[in-house]
């Protein structure tokens, strides 16, 4: 837009669009109020300098507190005198026209019915919205490649074809490798009583105990996760006939908050090919909410925002955030 403002108009057509850079913008005007936001800035910062040395030493007290007053008087003054300058060229500058030219797009702004046929005005808006799509959609791409689980097997790299294929058969496992498999992990972590249920055949549930912070349901498909709740500590874990309750949310917004983590976890931890591994990664994962209410976020360093302690626990380092402070 500057080169078309500063470059010398050698057609009609340079003219009409140099003429649409400058409707309603005095360039002027516009560069002494940048002037005039400088000085303004100088101004002020004197001020504070000003009242950062304090007073100068004078023989007397009365002397040092009359020059001070006197000086500091002065330098309001000289804020005020710019600001009533910076107001002044701020109307004379005028306010710029929302047609911007996007170089032979900007001729459809000079169409004289811009209410009834406000194409560039809609081209404008269609152009930074596709900006905003496609900056979004990179960063999308950065965190997706960031993950070190991926949810495909496809994806694990040379190593896993080095690896002899699991038949499809490894979905419905015997129920005493399941057993093995949990034990093995309940011996990992001393903190973390696990109790395995079966009231419906030979699909597990699992009573995830964390020390005296919560109970996690874990509701299992073999040895694929299939969902999982999260309660208080103290909360009721059974219905009325004495089952577990795998249904019934907490309570307590702060274990709402991470029961809706722990679903987000089963999804990013998904490795078909391996399900005891994904049974101890998200084990580890939940085993980070020890200091539930004792960490604080490592983004804010806050222990509380909006009433609740850091909710969220990273998946590859399992550092504690806000909800709103991970984004």
């Amino acid at each position: 837009m500057c080169r078309h403002h500063q470059a010398p108009a050698t057609t009609e057509q340079g003219d009409k669009m140099a003429d649409v850079v400058n409707v309603g913008v005095n360039l002027d005007a516009f560069s002494h109020a940048i002037n005039g936001i400088q000085a303004l800035r100088s101004s002020v910062s004197r001020v504070f300098e000003f009242l950062k040395d304090g007073m100068k030493n004078r023989e007397t007290l009365e002397g040092r507190e009359k020059q001070f007053i006197a000086e500091f008087q002065d330098n309001l003054q000289a804020v005020n005198r710019d600001l009533n300058e910076l107001e002044r060229l701020s109307g004379l500058v005028g306010r710029p026209s929302e047609s911007h030219p996007l170089h032979n797009s900007g001729l459809l702004s000079l169409d004289p019915v811009q209410d009834k046929t406000p194409l560039y005005s809609q081209l404008l808006q269609a152009y930074k919205w596709s900006n905003k799509l496609q900056y979004h959609a990179g960063l999308a791409s950065s965190l997706l490649n960031q993950q070190s689980l991926k949810r495909s097997a496809n994806q694990m790299g040379a190593s896993a074809k080095r690896r002899p294929k699991v038949q499809p058969s490894t979905l419905v496992l015997p129920p005493q490798y399941v057993d093995d498999v949990i034990s093995r992990i309940g011996r990992m972590f001393p903190d973390l009583t696990i109790e395995l249920f079966r009231p419906n055949g030979t699909s597990a549930v699992l009573l995830v105990t964390l020390g005296k912070v919560l109970k996690a349901i874990v509701v299992m498909r073999s040895l694929f996760i299939d969902r999982t709740v999260v309660r208080g500590y103290n909360e009721n874990i059974y219905n009325e006939d004495g089952k577990l309750d795998i249904w019934t949310k907490s309570q307590y917004q702060v274990f709402q908050k991470v029961t809706d983590h722990a679903t987000t976890a089963l999804l990013h931890y998904q490795l078909p090919q391996m399900p005891d591994v994904v049974v101890r990664s998200f084990m580890t994962w939940l085993r980070s909410y020890i200091k539930l209410f004792q960490s604080p976020c490592q983004r804010c360093g806050h222990y509380l925002q909006d009433g609740l302690p850091p909710t969220w626990r990273d998946f590859r380092t399992l550092e504690a955030f806000h909800d709103t402070c991970r984004m």
